[in-house]
């Protein structure tokens, strides 16, 4: 029996809600047809915002949401996506398998949907493409409420109040399609476009992200921290878990044990590339003002057949809720540094919640996840862990279960433990300390490593209620099965 400590009475750290973050990007059928079918669709719809995807996103208490992008959002301007739809300007989506975008949802209809999900908007801001003019006057759009040429233009369009923006990014990805910078010349430019971000009103002050590493590149978190680290509120990290390499992905459904394990591995080293790009900051940053934003992650496969290779489309399987609650769990383990993460992507693109067909849609085994670890959100991260049990499969090192447990408000434990092996169960004797149990509710996830929700079997992999726990002198115990997830509820 495997035993798990769990002391409530010291706290490690708060699990902001941002954590369970989202991303949508002008990409394959995330924004059209996914989040937003146009005021006009037969589809259900509130001005344009597909009443189903919001209703599914609400529920799990979506927090924030990323926009325009991603790779898109260094080669957006902005005012071709404001006034009447019939007068935007149309452009090439170069970096999303070549459609023409119509710019028909902007601003305006992202600042609605955020209204509908009620979250937090996350803007990024053009670096690669654009000007410090442009994005200076994208914030002034956005969040002034005086008189002014781009608050009046704002008001000529139909809104008359200011919007919030919590979050705003200053680039993305600019070592790459960003712009292909080195970090040293990032850094400076962040310093110059920054300066022009500025806060109208004093008490909505704006949170400054600037353009972090790729997965491992600790050299640009060391150049950028360095000369730019007093500018910024926060700097972001990309990591994909991808099973082979960037040539070959794999599919998201046809792979083996060894496939599974090999990605678990690769999804675990998230872990140490927060542990590692955190020690760097760390130096520059020692009170830890400046966060992490792990504003990019999630699983990579090759996309389904027949479908347009630029719109990164894929299915989700159990093995990929195993890869986001074995993530959700390691921010939560990091949330002193780790400020806000954002799954790529909310709908129909790579590791999404939900998945869309026309008029139909289904909620993904990920979905299914971020359901159960909701419950997290805004509590204290509780000093917990395991008694070390690490397996070797194949070529893989993986330990068998991975955890993490918060307390809320009201003094209730939550607890999300992994099983991450195919074909070994665990019984966890949880001592908990100086706790007496009143009540405990649980509920599981768990399947064959590729089992998966289509639009003809929306429901085959879903939670549901996990009761095999009993009460111990020490606290509880409980079996948990291969390939699964748990949470448990401790009153």
């Amino acid at each position: 029996m495997n035993k798990y400590y769990v002391n409530s009475n010291v706290t490690k750290g708060h699990i902001r809600k941002e954590l369970q973050g989202h991303f949508s990007e002008h990409l394959g059928r995330c924004i059209y047809g996914g989040l937003y079918v146009g005021e006009d669709a037969d589809i259900p719809n509130v001005d344009g915002m597909r009443t189903d995807v919001v209703e599914a996103l609400k529920a799990v208490r979506i927090p924030v949401l990323r926009w325009p992008g991603g790779c898109f959002a260094d080669e957006y301007h902005w005012k071709d996506g404001i006034g009447p739809k019939q007068n935007r300007k149309k452009m090439v989506n170069t970096h999303w398998g070549g459609v023409t975008e119509d710019n028909s949802f902007g601003t305006h209809e992202f600042m609605e949907l955020c209204r509908q999900l009620d979250c937090q908007p996350y803007v990024n801001g053009n670096v690669g493409s654009g000007t410090v003019q442009e994005m200076s006057e994208w914030v002034e759009y956005m969040t002034f409420s005086g008189i002014s040429p781009m608050a009046d233009l704002r008001r000529k369009n139909g809104h008359a109040e200011a919007w919030q923006v919590p979050y705003f990014g200053v680039g993305n990805e600019n070592w790459g399609c960003g712009g292909n910078m080195t970090p040293e010349y990032y850094a400076n430019e962040f310093r110059r476009y920054q300066t022009y971000v500025r806060n109208y009103d004093p008490d909505k002050k704006i949170y400054k992200i600037a353009c972090g590493p790729n997965a491992a590149d600790y050299e640009w978190t060391e150049s950028v921290m360095r000369i730019a680290g007093n500018y910024m509120d926060g700097l972001s990290l990309h990591y994909y878990t991808v099973p082979y390499d960037w040539n070959s992905r794999g599919h998201a459904l046809e792979f083996s044990a060894q496939d599974y394990y090999e990605t678990i591995e690769k999804a675990l080293l998230l872990d140490e590339l927060i542990t590692r790009h955190g020690a760097i900051m760390d130096r520059y940053d020692p009170d830890r003002r400046v966060g992490l934003i792990v504003d990019e992650w999630g699983t990579w496969y090759d996309v389904e057949e027949g479908t347009n290779p630029g719109f990164l489309y894929q299915q989700n399987s159990m093995r990929d809720a195993i890869v986001a609650a074995l993530s959700l769990n390691i921010f939560n383990k990091h949330c002193s540094r780790v400020h806000m993460a954002n799954l790529a992507q909310t709908v129909n693109v790579l590791q999404s919640l939900i998945l869309t067909e026309g008029e139909r849609m289904l909620l993904t085994p990920t979905y299914h996840v971020f359901a159960m670890y909701q419950h997290h959100q805004e509590n204290e991260l509780a000093d917990s862990h395991l008694e070390e049990d690490i397996r070797c499969a194949g070529n893989a090192r993986i330990p068998v279960l991975q955890e993490s447990a918060s307390v809320s408000p009201d003094g209730t434990v939550h607890i999300t433990m992994v099983n991450l092996s195919l074909e070994e169960s665990r019984e966890i004797e949880t001592v908990l300390t100086d706790r007496t149990i009143e009540a405990v509710k649980g509920e599981i996830l768990t399947d064959k490593m590729d089992a998966h929700n289509t639009f003809d079997a929306p429901d085959a992999v879903k939670a549901r209620e996990f009761s095999d726990f009993w009460r111990t002198e020490s606290g509880l115990a409980f079996t948990i099965p291969p390939c699964s997830v748990v949470h448990l509820e401790i009153r």
